[in-house]
């Protein structure tokens, strides 16, 4: 897309029909927020249902709110929304603990249904925590497991007969190159592995399908695209298939078929429950439960067509205000999340400088600006306004000074 103009702008937010959608956000004034990728902006129904659920249900209704208010079920209720947007069956999916725990817990799962095999495949540069939980757990077996890495490229030719777990994001967290789910399901159950997949990037940005896919295992976080608020509870999901005698090895009381009987010996929940392991933070899973209704009524497909116009228009006009900036995000929509990503020697400083002109996005190392497309609460001038603050970071190299070169301690 070439230059755009104002008035073109305009008409694309007059005729948005997602608008709607952005006054359920808490936005502050003279910020444009692109930065939803790693914290969602703030819902305001998410404010007052916390509230409710401190001075109420905890305040006074005290312990009986585990009944009352149903505290002792969120974890299901918050699942089943999930799996509306990630395109999973009923009773598939759990929200627990952090993303990190589920993808200790659902790859040990898979691993044992592999016994015979003892390679997790995944990729170079995936999301560290994704490697080291996976390295970690293969220790932690003594059975001779290896974390085989390989270059993104190569992830395909590299699924080979002793693979007994693909482990991959969805969406690279650096570049936004999105895999293709179903092809490389496919290709990993030819070859008799399992498909375990982080939607972390994933979930709440466009219509995953995880049942289409026939995927196996996944995992993800609650806190960017589904608005949960900063550290909000994770999800995973197990395939139907899966279901019947899940038994994981983080044996908590709440995972238990009858936690309340306080038997000595351990005994599985049926189905998806056996994933979960203590008391969930009712307060984090009670933001996160009102902050998904946020999406009530949104067609997903909608949500992607509108990123991807957005990012359109974004790129386009970066490409054009900062030539400087080298873009690293397929621009084929197919082969994207909804992310922008740039490398510059300078990315920390520029983006410093950016966040210090109301305009928030992120870095990732070692010289990546990152940008997240959230079309439930960005406007076409949101993006376009941006791309010209980038544009003048640039020209007037106002990153050029010690204080946006000095980092700090979450970057």
């Amino acid at each position: 897309m070439s230059h755009v103009s104002r008035s073109r702008i305009q008409e694309l937010d007059a005729g948005d029909p997602l608008a709607h959608a952005r006054d359920r956000f808490t936005l502050p004034e003279g910020v444009i927020y692109l930065d939803g990728n790693s914290l969602g902006a703030m819902p305001k129904a998410a404010a007052g249902r916390v509230a409710t659920t401190v001075e109420e249900e905890w305040g006074r209704g005290l312990i009986r709110s585990w009944n009352t208010a149903d505290w002792i079920d969120l974890p299901r209720t918050v699942g089943e929304k999930i799996a509306r947007l990630i395109g999973a069956a009923s009773g598939t999916v759990v929200v627990a603990d952090s993303t990190t725990l589920n993808l200790f817990k659902v790859l040990a799962v898979a691993l044992s249904l592999r016994p015979d095999r003892r390679v997790i495949l995944s990729e170079e540069g995936n999301f560290p925590t994704d490697l080291y939980i996976a390295s970690g757990l293969a220790d932690l077996l003594g059975k001779g497991h290896e974390l085989r890495l390989v270059p993104p490229a190569q992830v395909a030719g590299a699924i080979t007969s002793d693979v007994a777990v693909v482990m991959l994001t969805e969406v690279n967290y650096r570049t936004g190159f999105k895999r293709d789910m179903a092809g490389l399901t496919r290709m990993t159950h030819d070859a008799g592995a399992l498909s375990l997949w982080d939607l972390a990037h994933s979930a709440g940005a466009f219509p995953v399908d995880l049942a289409g896919a026939d995927a196996d295992f996944a995992v993800g976080c609650g806190y960017k695209y589904l608005n949960g608020g900063p550290g909000a509870p994770a999800f995973a999901y197990v395939a139907p298939r899966f279901l019947a005698g899940l038994r994981q090895p983080l044996t908590g009381w709440l995972g238990h078929a009858r936690p309340f009987a306080f038997a000595p010996n351990y005994e599985p929940a049926p189905g998806i429950d056996a994933l979960r392991v203590g008391t969930p933070s009712v307060i984090g899973m009670s933001a996160l439960d009102e902050a998904l209704t946020a999406f009530d009524g949104i067609a997903l497909v909608d949500l992607r067509r509108k990123a991807d116009m957005l990012w359109d228009v974004f790129v386009s006009e970066v490409d054009g205000a900062a030539p400087e900036l080298t873009p690293i995000t397929p621009s084929d929509p197919a082969l994207r999340g909804t992310q922008a990503s740039f490398r510059h020697p300078e990315a920390y400083a520029i983006m410093q400088a950016l966040i210090a002109r109301g305009v928030i996005g992120d870095y990732r190392e070692p010289d990546i600006l990152r940008f997240g497309i959230t079309p439930l609460y960005l406007r076409y001038i949101d993006v376009w306004k941006a791309a010209r603050a980038i544009g003048e970071v640039m020209a007037t190299r106002a990153w050029d000074t010690p204080e946006f070169k000095r980092k700090a301690k979450v970057v």
